[in-house]
């Protein structure tokens, strides 16, 4: 089955008065169709780097250096400025972390909706805004009919993200990127707009591609998950198992931080240290500086995506060791 999403050495660079640094690295991974892949990390891990590329909306002094990108089997990120727009409204669907920055505040949501179905389907616009209304009723708008004329300062948070949601299936795309897509909602409100997000994705067949650092997300709505750290990935698998079993020991520390509500009272686990600048990745692995599992062999050699089992993981550890190396915590630093 052709995957809905290849990525394939993808690098992103940024330009700076010293030279370019690489802020996403040989990053490589497929989306199937109706899958949801989690990418999660850190805050300047270079996931939101990733989805930006993907959807063509990279901006100097950020430019895509190396790779490819495929959208069911066709080169995308060739494409030029004009055909890329045309593929983003109509293919390619975006839900962004704030919904006040993704909707026109001079626009009505129902003109918003309608104009957006227009540019990308042969229909009228009668039709659009049948369409327009039955979206806004799939993704839980209440007094649907009212609400189209609404402007978007009138809608609270939650609704103004429901209506992004709906803007993002309008045309029925057959991927969509979710950018953090609640990080700025209550807790309860959170719940509801996974849910929604969720049950479109699974009704259309939509791939998904969910930029989050809540793990909690991950667990309710990935079904495969991909770890980045300092513009690398770490750790590819299924969601289940990952969260169970994690391969990698950044994606061991992530979990862990998570709070348990069973659990007894006490410090929260956490990740010693910080992420690296870009301008100042340490040579070999760039996690061994925090890692507690650490062999001589991180400091110096920089491991690739190794497989293990039903995932794989940049990790010395999943892979053979050398002669004279061993894992065992006597060998370690």
């Amino acid at each position: 089955m052709t995957p809905v999403l290849a990525v394939e050495h993808l690098s992103v660079e940024v330009g700076t008065r010293r030279g370019a640094l690489v802020a996403v690295d040989d990053v490589s991974f497929e989306i199937a169709p109706g899958e949801v892949l989690g990418l999660v990390g850190e805050s300047g891990a270079g996931k939101s780097l990733t989805g930006t590329a993907i959807i063509g909306l990279l901006d100097p002094p950020l430019r895509k250096a190396r790779g490819r990108i495929l959208l069911a089997g066709r080169r995308i990120d060739d494409l030029p400025a004009q055909a890329m727009r045309v593929l983003r409204g109509r293919h390619i669907g975006a839900v962004f972390q704030d919904p006040l920055t993704s909707l026109n505040p001079l626009l009505t949501v129902g003109r918003q909706l309608v104009q957006t179905i227009l540019a990308h389907l042969d229909i009228s616009a009668h039709e659009a805004r049948k369409r327009a209304v039955l979206l806004l009723g799939e993704v839980g708008i209440p007094a649907v009919r009212e609400r189209l004329d609404s402007y978007p300062h009138e809608l609270s948070g939650g609704m103004r993200q429901r209506v992004v949601l709906a803007l993002a299936f309008a045309c029925e795309p057959t991927l969509v990127v979710a950018d953090e897509p609640t990080t700025a909602l209550d807790v309860s409100i959170q719940a509801q707009v996974i849910e929604v997000l969720k049950r479109m994705c699974r009704e259309r067949g939509s791939a998904v591609l969910l930029i989050t650092h809540d793990m909690g997300v991950i667990a309710e709505t990935a079904d495969r998950v991909a770890v980045m750290y300092a513009g690398r990935l770490v750790e590819v698998g299924p969601a289940r198992r990952m969260l169970a079993q994690p391969l990698h020991p950044y994606t061991r520390g992530l979990i862990s931080s998570i709070p348990r509500m069973r659990a007894h009272r006490g410090m929260l686990s956490q990740i010693d240290g910080s992420m690296p600048r870009l301008d100042a990745l340490p040579p070999g692995c760039s996690f061994h500086p925090r890692c507690p599992d650490r062999l001589p062999r991180c400091s110096l050699d920089r491991p690739q995506m190794l497989a293990c089992g039903d995932g794989a993981a940049a990790c010395w550890l999943t892979g053979p060791q050398p002669t004279g190396v061993q894992v065992e915590a006597a060998d370690r630093e």
